[in-house]
């Protein structure tokens, strides 16, 4: 039987940070895969360790040991400069705070990261894209000229646009009411399941981990079955 590449390795990570006069633990002897289309949610209660993880593994920050493999590379063997052209080529991101850039319209933040790698179709694509999210007539309105769903619309438009191999959601309906959040969840999740991206979801919500394939919880720093 063919064995499914995986696009992210994690094994025996840990982090440690200072604290006081000593040392925190905040991840200890994290492994786990995650193989290509694979939709994966990160449980956990507030202070658990899933946003440190998830910065790990996206490269922004360095374990204290153990290693994250980003499609074969060993990220703490890369300088940030290759990290953060690793990233741009292989990752998007939802953040819960949208991370939109306030002097950019819808369409100029879509077509940023399009536009960073070179690309001669970066208007083009990004039109293409809020489309698909449903703000094709939006997209010369500033972020705060459009709601929270919209926004996170956006989000959603720039992580697909350069059809990544993996997308990291974090807590990517936190900001939104219930239904709003809902619709975007059906949003991400179809426009996932379209492109054959990997989906990793950093959530507290127990029903939405359940849309996923597989859930990893997090408690106190450490993965429990």
């Amino acid at each position: 039987m063919a064995m499914t590449k995986a696009v992210i390795d994690v094994a025996a990570l840990g982090k440690v940070v200072p604290s006081g006069d000593g040392e925190l633990a905040i991840l200890h002897e994290i492994s786990f895969s995650v193989s290509a289309g694979e939709a994966v949610a990160i449980v956990g209660a507030s202070g658990s360790g899933k946003s440190t993880l998830l910065g790990l593994m996206a490269g922004l920050d360095l374990p204290s040991s153990g290693a994250v493999l980003l499609g074969g590379q060993d990220l703490a063997a890369l300088d940030e400069d290759a990290r953060a052209e690793l990233r741009g080529r292989l990752l998007g991101f939802v953040f819960q705070s949208f991370q939109l850039l306030p002097a950019l319209t819808a369409l100029e933040n879509t077509m940023l990261p399009l536009e960073l790698a070179g690309r001669a179709d970066a208007r083009s694509t990004a039109q293409a894209m809020l489309t698909r999210v449903g703000l094709g007539e939006r997209l010369g309105h500033y972020p705060k000229h459009l709601s929270g769903g919209e926004q996170q619309r956006v989000a959603l438009a720039r992580a697909f646009a350069m059809r990544p191999q993996l997308l990291l959601a974090d807590e990517p309906t936190g900001n939104l009411d219930a239904a709003t959040g809902a619709q975007i969840i059906e949003l991400m999740f179809d426009m996932n399941a379209e492109a054959g991206t990997t989906l990793i979801l950093v959530t507290h919500d127990e029903a939405l981990a359940r849309r996923c394939g597989r859930t990893l919880r997090l408690a106190a720093g450490r993965l429990v079955s």
